[in-house]
């Protein structure tokens, strides 16, 4: 699952929206799939990066951010099943996608944390 806000930037390179999803199926018959719920907003991508708040500042709002959304009510917890979270971060320390996979463990209790390096 996705969860870049821009995955059809320049920027993505290969691992444009199409163009992977062309060759997770393609390569390995995986199912490609978008959510930009579980993404951060543009002005707060934009604070971090542009060190405008801290990490820590981030992780707040992000948090604060999913829970506004109920993301553990509109992600379904069967399409997680087996699934792999992908942004554009190569480490989970200062990213979103390990925030995202806490919380929905948080939520769902039983849910089995692996990042790929």
């Amino acid at each position: 699952m996705d969860t870049r806000l821009h995955n059809t930037s320049q920027l993505a390179g290969f691992a444009k929206q199409d163009d992977l999803r062309y060759f997770l199926r393609a390569i390995a018959g995986i199912e490609y799939l978008h959510e930009p719920l579980l993404a951060p907003t543009d002005e707060l991508l934009a604070a971090y990066k542009k060190r405008q708040i801290e990490w820590d500042e981030y992780e707040h709002r992000f948090l604060d951010l999913m829970t506004e959304r109920r993301i553990e009510q509109r992600v379904s917890r069967e399409i997680m099943e087996q699934g792999c979270l992908l942004c554009s971060e190569a480490t989970p320390h200062h990213c979103h996608r390990r925030l995202v996979a806490e919380y929905m463990c948080k939520y769902w209790g039983d849910v089995t944390i692996n990042h790929i390096l």
